[in-house]
């Protein structure tokens, strides 16, 4: 099952409420006659979002939302403002039909009665388009191209669990998952976050390639520490005023040739680039998700807007090229309506999203339709997670996100030989929400991957 997107014009057949509207002076006696029928204001296709709006020539409001179902399944959410009706249909199949019906007594005339005769709008998706046969990068390497080939034809049937790291070099997660269900996440999220302090060796890659040898899928981000000013010691990857400790770190001059932003820059990379390498020599592919969240503004890499942030992405691209980083898939992390940051479809994968404290299953399909618009030629994922909607609640309202990775609980599972790893708690991903997601048989869990180390 395959998320879509509506035909440029939507094809709305209705059987009209009263047209002859008699009002008395006190309320209406009838239902208010429907005007019209579209996508949400200013919409094309594909939409940012799948929801309809209709419009009457009457106050409305909402009595009863239990009575409009699409294709005979409850919408998700609907409600009046004035003369208007929002309805949210969440996500949506491509090439398929259906109906929006809205029952007797679902709506009443503000003031006056319920409406007596049943609304019908039908409306149709069109095919996504074709997403891209191969990696972005050059020449990619059998191993990327078989996780590539895995993902695409498994979006949108199936998901993959994945849990992140604890602090950036382990799997103690993923082994917190498996001690409360029995189970392993398929895929483990690492970090490059301490690059610059002695207590982690990321050249010693045994948790990764163990990790990869049990079918598990390896995903790497990168907090970028950087001096919080020249010349200190000190490292930090939020701005100034968004967290602690922060730098003042300027991204405008990291893509400036000859600057000492631009050198840290460049002596960060090749440092990243190594480590990187000392996998692709194991043959191990990589979901690389650098400079996430880059429009939320709370990191150093988003502080000065689009250009610079682009340029950067494209200034690790082209390095990484050069040293023959063929093991990459590269993975965006969008944040609303940032279509200004993104870094173009030759230099991206993968689109993610990572969403926390939206406990609404409504709420995660809307987010997930809306990537699913603005990236119709793109794998869409779960890139960060935490206090969200469990993934059965989810995946009941036609979510299929490629991966979810639930954000990690230090204090729960930064020692697996403390008493707080056998509470089945979590700051983000309790056991019980994981037992919903392995509940799920669209969920993968990591005994349940195909071998990717050969051609998919």
């Amino acid at each position: 099952m395959r998320t879509l997107y509506f035909l440029p014009l939507l094809m709305f057949f209705f059987s009209p409420a009263c047209a002859n509207k008699e009002q008395a002076p006190e309320q209406q006696e009838k239902i208010p006659a429907l005007l019209s029928a579209a996508p949400a204001a200013g919409s094309l296709a594909p939409l940012s979002t799948a929801q309809a709006t209709l419009i009457f020539d009457g106050r409305i409001g909402v009595v009863d939302k239990a009575k409009i179902t699409l294709n005979s399944h409850p919408v998700q959410d609907a409600s009046a403002k004035n003369d208007t009706l929002s309805v949210l249909l969440g996500a949506l199949e491509e090439k398929t039909s259906y109906t929006l019906a809205i029952a007797a007594g679902a709506i009443k005339a503000i003031p006056g009665v319920m409406n007596t005769e049943a609304i019908s709008l039908t409306f149709a998706t069109a095919e996504a388009p074709p997403m891209p046969p191969a990696p972005v990068a050059s020449g990619s390497s059998p191993e990327a191209q078989s996780v590539y080939a895995f993902l695409k034809e498994n979006y949108g049937k199936k998901i993959v669990s994945g849990a992140m790291a604890n602090v950036s070099w382990n799997i103690s997660e993923a082994e917190w998952v498996h001690r409360h269900t029995g189970k392993y996440p398929a895929l483990n999220g690492f970090d490059y976050i301490h690059h610059r302090e002695a207590w982690i060796d990321y050249a010693n890659t045994q948790v990764v390639e163990d990790w990869w040898s049990n079918r598990g899928l390896v995903a790497i981000c990168w907090h970028w520490n950087v001096p919080t000013a020249q010349g200190s010691a000190t490292c930090a990857f939020y701005k100034q005023g968004s967290g602690t400790p922060s730098t003042s770190f300027d991204i405008s001059k990291a893509v400036q040739d000859g600057t000492y932003e631009n050198s840290v820059v460049k002596a960060d990379m090749e440092a990243i680039a190594g480590y990187l390498l000392l996998l692709k020599q194991k043959d191990i592919p990589v979901l690389w998700r650098p400079l996430h969240e880059a429009a939320g503004g709370w990191f150093w890499w988003g502080a000065k807007g689009a250009t610079p942030l682009k340029a950067l992405w494209r200034m690790m691209f082209e390095t990484f090229e050069a040293k023959g980083l063929n093991n990459l898939i590269w993975v965006w992390t969008a944040e609303p309506n940032d279509d200004d940051w993104y870094p173009g479809d030759e230099y991206v994968d993968i689109v993610g999203r990572d969403v926390y404290n939206k406990a609404s299953a409504s709420a995660m399909a809307s987010e997930y339709a809306t990537l699913k618009g603005r990236f119709p030629n793109k794998i869409v994922t779960l890139s960060e997670c935490g206090s969200v909607a469990g993934l059965a609640e989810q995946a009941a309202q036609g979510v299929r996100w490629s991966w979810f990775m639930p954000w990690y609980d230090y204090n729960r599972t930064s020692n697996p030989g403390n008493a707080a790893f056998g509470s089945a708690e979590h700051m983000y991903a309790p056991a019980a929400w994981w037992s919903n997601a392995f509940s799920d048989p669209n969920v993968l869990s990591r005994d349940e991957m195909p071998e990717l180390a050969k051609k998919f």
